[in-house]
């Protein structure tokens, strides 16, 4: 697929461009800003709604693990079944998909119909994702394509440092269920928005369910997803116990965790902005060098939760790290060349595999008695195998365009 500016951009089924590109992106990042305060909000409203459904805390974890699973599934399958529907309009059902599955979330009567309610609400997610991040770079020049992607994902980071807390917020003030509720509108609001300011998108000539089948065909993809399923999984590492060491290893007070919690969502949003600017300049340079300094603030890590003021700077900068997401969003549209919905789509699948992978690690040093800063070191092993996956790609890549080269010289 090739992309061009605005102004003469036109879908393969003959559309107009946007007539308003800001409210376009505005609208699909409220769509990440719903899917991202769900998704977080999960967690920390656990405590909430364990024993209102009878359970116990254990036991209530398997919700989030359900709308995780969702995720995985949905995403892959949705892409390849709506091949031939018009991007707007897939991703109006997905938003009304969600908005069902969240509002189904608040009136779950026991713990069965809530992780029937939390699976249904993960299937569009990915899904969304990736169409949402195909209609983006539609709408600007290639240059600034992942600048674009960037401000869908936008809605997801800036969740993490407003809606989450809010969302937390109304779970304690008014109950767990009016925040599954607030979702919901959000969703509903998302798929008036994008039905109203988005172009059609009409599927590509010849596209089809086997077409998007056939970016698993294409060594680069299954690299470009194993890189972010691998390398992001060091920041899930830290994260998801880094409450718990503020706690027992820094000493820090309650009221401190949501503060540096925040700033982790800081660091998340401001390198998801500058990963997308260096993208659009040197795309595999800019994956490989977030990579690596992921590695490095990772491996700081251990040796800063002993003082509030050391670890603050560098959770900031493992959240910085997640600006990978958006490099590799695009680095996909590249690889997939005609299949590139699926291909977008497994991209949060494959951040997903590295949300269960991190804290599974972790949790295996945890029970050898490694100690919560160990933690850091898991996460460091884990950047520094995606920065491996990363290499063999760039290597790959460039000896099949040697060898194109010699093709192209011998047929001359």
């Amino acid at each position: 697929m090739s992309y061009v500016p605005p102004q003469t951009f036109r879908s393969a089924g003959g559309d107009p461009p946007a007539r308003h590109p800001a409210l376009v992106l505005l609208a699909l990042a409220m769509g990440g800003f719903a899917i991202g305060t769900t998704e977080f909000a999960a967690m920390s409203l656990l405590p909430a709604f364990a024993p209102d459904l009878g359970i116990d805390a254990a036991t209530a974890s398997h919700v989030i693990s359900a709308y995780a699973l969702g995720v995985v599934i949905g995403a892959p399958v949705i892409a390849v079944l709506a091949a031939r529907v018009a991007r707007r309009r897939l991703l109006v059902g997905l938003m009304v998909l969600f908005a069902l599955g969240n509002g189904l979330s608040a009136l779950a009567p026991d713990y069965r119909a809530m992780l029937i309610c939390r699976f249904l609400a993960g299937l569009p997610h990915g899904a969304y994702f990736g169409v949402a991040s195909l209609v983006a770079a539609s709408l600007v020049p290639v240059e600034r394509r992942a600048q674009a992607v960037a401000r869908v994902l936008a809605g997801l980071t800036v969740a993490t440092i407003v809606g989450v807390p809010l969302a937390t917020v109304i779970g304690q003030v008014a109950g767990w269920r009016w925040s599954f509720a607030l979702v919901a509108l959000l969703a509903l609001a998302t798929a008036a928005l994008v039905r109203w300011f988005a172009p059609l998108g009409r599927p590509a000539t010849g596209a089809s369910a086997l077409r998007e089948l056939g970016a698993l065909r294409r060594g680069q993809v299954w690299l470009t997803l194993a890189t972010g399923a691998i390398g992001f999984g060091g920041l899930f590492a830290v994260y998801t116990y880094l409450a718990s060491t503020l706690l027992t290893v820094t000493g820090a007070s309650p009221g401190m965790v949501p503060l540096v919690l925040g700033l982790f969502g800081l660091g998340l949003t401001i390198g998801n902005l500058v990963c997308a600017w260096a993208a659009d300049r040197a795309q595999m340079q800019a994956a490989g060098l977030t990579l690596a300094g992921s590695a490095a603030a990772l491996a700081l890590y251990p040796a800063a939760t002993g003082s509030l003021w050391t670890l603050a700077p560098v959770v900031f900068l493992i959240g910085c790290g997640g600006g990978l997401s958006t490099i590799l969003q695009t680095r996909l549209m590249d690889v997939a060349e005609d299949a590139q919905t699926l291909a977008a789509a497994l991209n949060h699948s494959a951040f997903n595999v590295a949300n269960a992978l991190g804290p599974w690690l972790s949790g295996l040093a945890l029970a050898h008695g490694l100690g919560l800063p160990a933690t850091g070191w898991v996460g460091t092993a884990l950047a520094l195998g995606g920065l491996v996956i990363w290499a063999a790609s760039l290597l790959a890549e460039r000896a099949g365009s040697r060898g194109v080269r010699a093709i192209g010289a011998a047929a001359e």
